[in-house]
């Protein structure tokens, strides 16, 4: 028998990182006008309207993802369709959500009772290493960039480089992953470190002048998952007033392919623990999993992971900061830091770190760049003579 629904009014002020709209390709195409994908009637997902108004869900940061495989192909497009589909999707549901940009629209949206929707684009390789494409980005809506998904960028390392299932190319972030950094921090959007390696946690959590988040990542002490974050990344967490949205993953709360309501709440102990209560929010990842805790079989069982809270003797004010409060703290503080009067980042990343081989090279004609094309057209321009020479 569940324990009792509990009845904090905070309850309707729910963030967190969802999937949905890779659902909503993956299964139609982005078709949102197709009869199966009424988001009313939606069946087979974590995510539908009914289960966000069982769950008392007030907000979510939709999920705009492109698999790595789009790395240095269509990566781009596939994430400017996947913020389109965002976009049509509030439109289209105006009296269910409310897209927002910005910590005061979180707010409106809550006294409104809607979900709060906001952006979130999952993986650096969405920017194709480009300040320019960062800078459209956030101009479509991006409220957070999550630095890598489970692949590297040509300027920052995933977490599979502390498995041994990646190299490491950048140690963390290259001098362009600090300039991302930094442009994140001038336009105030939100850095995310899920997916990242333990370098570049730490590297980044030293440059940032705001706050970060972890969107979706549990604690490694109790699942020792390389996707989780380490207890000495943690107290960097504490000292920098950042945050943990723990992940619901089985494989990241429990390390095999079962795991309960019960255990996530030793997620989200651990992290208060050792990182302090204001370090603690929920990060779901509903329909970006293929496995879930029994308990939390969907979005419309979030009061039961806070019914179980309360019983282990959290405070009212603690499940507030969880469930909300938190996030909106450093969201704010990411707000404060960003200074759009201040000159962009504009030194492009170096043409010999940027993969595929499919690019146009425009723009690349001075300095260094230049020196490596001459360097190529020379040795080109040579290969005939030593030819020549190796046949005498």
């Amino acid at each position: 028998m569940s324990p009792p629904r509990p009845r904090l009014q905070s309850c309707v002020c729910r963030k967190e990182h969802n999937d949905l709209p890779w659902q909503l390709l993956d299964m139609f195409n982005n078709r949102l006008q197709d009869e199966r994908a009424n988001l009313t009637t939606l069946a087979g997902t974590h995510t539908n309207i009914p289960k966000l108004r069982a769950g008392f869900v007030g907000g979510q940061f939709w999920s705009v993802y492109t698999p790595c495989d789009t790395q240095n192909k269509d990566a781009v497009r596939r994430t400017l369709e996947q913020m389109d589909v965002v976009h049509r999707m509030c439109r289209m549901y105006p009296e269910t959500f409310l897209y927002v940009t910005s910590s005061a629209g979180i707010r409106q949206a809550f006294r409104e009772g809607k979900v709060a929707s906001l952006i979130g684009v999952e993986g650096g390789h969405s920017i194709d290493s480009s300040l320019g494409v960062l800078r459209a980005l956030y101009q479509l809506g991006m409220r957070y960039l999550t630095l890598t998904h489970s692949c590297n960028t040509p300027w920052a390392d995933n977490w599979l480089v502390d498995t041994g299932d990646s190299e490491p190319q950048s140690q963390g972030l290259s001098p362009f992953g600090q300039r991302v950094v930094k442009e994140l921090n001038r336009l105030g959007v939100l850095i995310d470190l899920a997916h990242v390696s333990v370098a570049t946690m730490k590297a980044t959590l030293q440059l940032s002048r705001a706050p970060v988040i972890f969107s979706h990542s549990s604690a490694y002490s109790v699942c020792a998952s390389r996707r989780n974050v380490p207890d000495d990344v943690l107290r960097l967490v504490k000292q920098t007033d950042s945050l943990v949205m723990v992940n619901f993953y089985n494989n990241y709360i429990s390390c095999t392919n079962k795991a309960n309501l019960s255990q996530v709440a030793d997620h989200l102990d651990h992290i208060k623990e050792v990182a302090g209560a204001g370090a603690v929010g929920f990060g779901g990842d509903f329909d970006g999993v293929p496995r879930v805790p029994e308990g939390l079989e969907d979005v419309s069982k979030y009061p039961d992971l806070i019914a179980e809270l309360l019983r282990r003797n959290w405070t009212e004010a603690e499940v507030k900061g969880a469930l909300a409060d938190n996030l909106l703290r450093v969201f704010e503080a990411v707000e404060q830091a960003s200074n759009l009067t201040q000159a962009p980042e504009e030194e492009p990343i170096p043409l010999d770190q940027l993969g595929g081989s499919c690019r146009t090279h425009y723009g690349y004609s001075s300095g260094a760049s230049s020196l490596h094309r001459h360097w190529g057209l020379l040795l080109a321009s040579l290969a005939p003579l030593v030819l020549c020479l190796s046949l005498l």
